[in-house]
């Protein structure tokens, strides 16, 4: 079942996201922002190295290139009770740009003390998408379970308490 706005505000109300801002509740989800520090490509290897975002503004955006992948992290962190999961689906408004996101943005029951790391793909071919701290870039839809599960990813899970954006761990 796919929790309503006042379930999610009543949750949120009690400490499952923070920073929570009401005005982000929709009728069945929670608008994400993008948060301060992007993972990108650099040409000196493989592995995605660290790009702040401040300074840059909806009017001074960060542009990412056509075909250009990041990883990016919410602003809100969240904590998961045991009897909920929650899958990130990316605003219509940023597919309509171009942006796209991999799907493998699902957080099991007990994820907690982490912001969200999302993965983002420029799907455009000739022009960059804008991307700016604090821009509204997806929302969390939660499901609440039929029963509590035997072990939670509070005991299972490698990306508990992750505060900055996260490459693989593997």
């Amino acid at each position: 079942m796919i929790l309503p706005d006042f379930q999610i505000r009543a949750l949120c109300d009690s400490g499952m996201v923070s920073p929570f801002d009401p005005a982000l509740v929709n009728p069945a989800s929670l608008d994400v922002r993008l948060g301060g520090t992007l993972l990108i490509e650099s040409a000196q290897g493989p592995e995605l190295v660290p790009y702040p975002l401040a300074g840059h503004t909806q009017e001074h955006p960060y542009c990412l290139q056509p075909g250009q992948f990041c990883l990016a992290q919410t602003v809100e962190t969240f904590h998961l009770p045991d009897h909920l999961a929650a899958e990130f689906r990316l605003k219509s408004s940023r597919a309509r740009e171009g942006l796209d996101q991999a799907l493998a943005v699902w957080a099991d029951p007990g994820w907690h003390g982490s912001v969200l790391t999302m993965e983002l793909r420029n799907n455009r071919q000739l022009h960059p998408v804008a991307l700016w701290p604090g821009m509204r870039i997806g929302q969390m839809v939660f499901h609440s379970m039929l029963s509590v599960p035997v072990r939670s990813y509070r005991e299972t899970g490698r990306y508990c308490g992750d505060t900055i954006v996260q490459a693989s761990k593997g």
